[in-house]
């Protein structure tokens, strides 16, 4: 969580708003993923409305959480409620699920910037993101190599510094073999009773 923390404090001592922090990463996406492809849908405009929400709060005193403020991303088999879920399938182009994933329900509540949704391979059907309708997602320390996979695109993100953390999901190995990939810190847990609920976290707390 030192990622996260660093970022938390850095917004509770005024040393940079949650508006000018989402922007530098919104640029640094811009940049980059032209060639990782790591994000297959950017959402600037709900990330800077969140952004600008925290920073009011800021402004009247008030107290923010930890995770509040603190941009991140989703792997794209992760509902988000009237945003664009294709799990990198050409199938479901369009689609924009009517409800949350209880993970980015509990995040959105918290008060989340969500920067947008990761490549993955197909229907998470893969092990290096190849299998991907956008393309796979490169390798931030050489992007001729795969991000391994099925969740890919998010190790690729946190690698390469352009989200601080992200959620992901895993079955076999698909958030711990492309964390390892990417030299990011990617745990998995080991029971899941509602797969509405599944989402686990990759984050820059190590760089390898």
């Amino acid at each position: 969580m030192s990622e996260i923390k660093r970022i938390h404090d850095m917004l509770t001592s005024g040393e940079i708003s949650c508006r000018e922090l989402t922007e530098k990463y919104l640029k640094e996406i811009e940049n980059s993923n032209k060639e990782l492809n790591a994000y297959v849908n950017v959402t600037a405009d709900a990330a800077l409305a969140q952004a600008d929400k925290v920073d009011e709060k800021l402004k009247n005193g008030e107290e923010i959480g930890l995770l509040e403020g603190v941009p991140m991303t989703l792997k794209d088999n992760i509902s988000t409620k009237d945003i664009e879920t294709t799990c990198c399938s050409k199938i479901l182009t369009g689609y924009k699920p009517i409800y949350n994933a209880s993970v980015w329900d509990k995040l959105e509540k918290e008060g989340a910037v969500l920067l947008g949704k990761t490549n993955m391979d197909e229907f998470a059907m893969g092990s290096s993101s190849e299998t991907s309708y956008f393309g796979g997602a490169a390798n931030p320390f050489n992007t001729n190599h795969c991000a391994g996979g099925s969740s890919g695109g998010v190790a690729s993100a946190v690698g390469a510094n352009i989200a601080p953390y992200g959620l992901g999901s895993d079955t076999g190995g698909s958030i711990r073999q492309p964390a390892s990939f990417c030299g990011v810190v990617g745990p998995d847990r080991s029971d899941y009773k509602d797969s509405r609920r599944r989402g686990d976290c990759v984050r820059r707390d190590f760089r390898l």
